[in-house]
């Protein structure tokens, strides 16, 4: 296991850090054991007197019994709560302390649930508050310390990716899962740890794949409903993204239905029972773990652009569009050094007519195939979209 002193950086930092000089209050949002808290660590500096909360403790918890004397009296420091969206009635409190001690940098708040489920403080906030995601690990921050097989079969979270023994990682996944569905899952109401179970196991057999949410109701036992309110729930949670199909006026008629991804790929192959790379390179959902790690890169890299898939009734695709500063890029993943874009593909590109086309795939060196087509490896592929945005 890498030692706690190789800390390894991460790309959020600086954005962190202009939030703390700029707004009263800046928050970090990203799944549970993403690196939150040993971001701070590293960020803050030694001269700035902080007080750490973490809302699992009870003990800290005890602290905030009378929460407006205990904070009221932290106006020197710099107050950090982690797992905040547990006491979200802290939010109009601090909003007020904010709003009457004016100056900048009073709280950081860590959170496992995205920002649509800490509605209070968008409420309370508003203009007070500064969003900043955190993922597991992008590739771009350990690429000099692992090779891209180990990051794609055990995933980006960090106690995953930095163990040495594949088992054990393994196991610190399965652990993983369990705690989400036997502790976590608690804190919602009307879910089933049973249900959830089953149906994440469903999503990582047809990762990447557009989802029929009554199928999954008649094979869960549940309506339609509820199986859109467990996905929402996974997906606030930072557990599954859901990709919308781009849909453009080709004259063509398109797929509708979003596609679903589970978040880190050491998910998905811990749901499936899968270890080392050797046992996921045969394995059928091969190639849409390495569309997941692409897709894992493109929202760290670049968390303001929109995503889409591409799809016609007639099977013409591209696994992802991407928009951002009014220009439009089409990414293809393919898990093969060799990689060949089938005729349907070639037909999107022409109905998507993107900036470029990047087809991402484990290459050593990025190449032309045609003008406007280029194939390039994952850290390729952020230098290339650098260049054209």
């Amino acid at each position: 296991m890498v030692e706690s002193s190789e800390y390894l950086g991460r790309r959020i930092a600086a954005d962190v850090g202009e939030g703390l000089k700029h707004y009263p209050v800046t928050a970090i949002l990203g799944p549970r054991q993403c690196g939150k808290s040993t971001l701070v660590r590293h960020l803050i500096k030694p001269d700035r007197p902080l007080l750490y909360l973490d809302l699992e403790r009870p003990s800290d918890l005890r602290k905030l019994d009378e929460p407006e004397w205990f904070l009221m009296q932290q106006r020197e420091k710099l107050v950090c709560i982690d797992e905040v969206q547990r006491k979200p009635e802290l939010f109009p409190l601090i909003r007020s302390l904010v709003d009457e001690w004016e100056d900048n940098g009073h709280f950081l708040v860590l959170g496992s649930a995205s920002r649509d489920l800490l509605q209070q403080s968008s409420e309370s906030l508003a203009g007070r508050i500064t969003y900043n995601n955190l993922t597991p690990f992008l590739w771009e921050e350990v690429r000099d310390r692992v090779k891209v097989e180990r990051y794609l079969s055990s995933g980006g979270f960090p106690r995953s990716l930095l163990q040495d023994d594949p088992a054990v990682s393994l196991l610190w996944r399965e652990d993983f899962i369990a705690t989400f569905l036997e502790r976590d899952l608690m804190q919602w109401d009307g879910f089933s740890p049973v249900t959830m179970r089953r149906l994440w196991q469903m999503l990582a057999h047809s990762n990447a794949r557009m989802v029929n949410l009554s199928a999954l109701g008649g094979s869960l036992g549940v309506s339609h409903t509820s199986v859109r309110n467990y996905l929402d729930l996974l997906q606030e949670t930072f557990m599954v993204t859901i990709v919308p199909p781009y849909l453009t006026n080709t004259g063509k008629r398109l797929v509708k239905t979003p596609k679903v991804y589970i978040s880190d790929t050491g998910i998905v192959t811990a749901l499936l029972g899968l270890g080392e790379f050797n046992e996921i390179a045969g394995h059928p959902v091969f190639g849409s773990l390495w569309e997941t790690l692409v897709l894992a890169n493109l929202r760290g890299m670049y968390p303001r652009s929109e995503l889409f898939y591409y799809r016609t009734s007639n099977g013409a695709e591209i696994d992802f569009v991407m928009l951002q500063s009014g220009k439009r890029i089409a990414i293809e993943c393919k898990a093969s050094v060799a990689p060949v874009l089938s005729r349907g593909t070639h037909t999107a590109i022409d109905d998507v007519d993107p900036a470029h086309t990047f087809v991402v795939a484990p290459v050593a060196e990025s190449y032309r195939i045609k003008p406007g087509i280029t194939v390039v490896s994952l850290s390729g592929l952020f230098a290339e979209i650098g260049n054209i945005l």
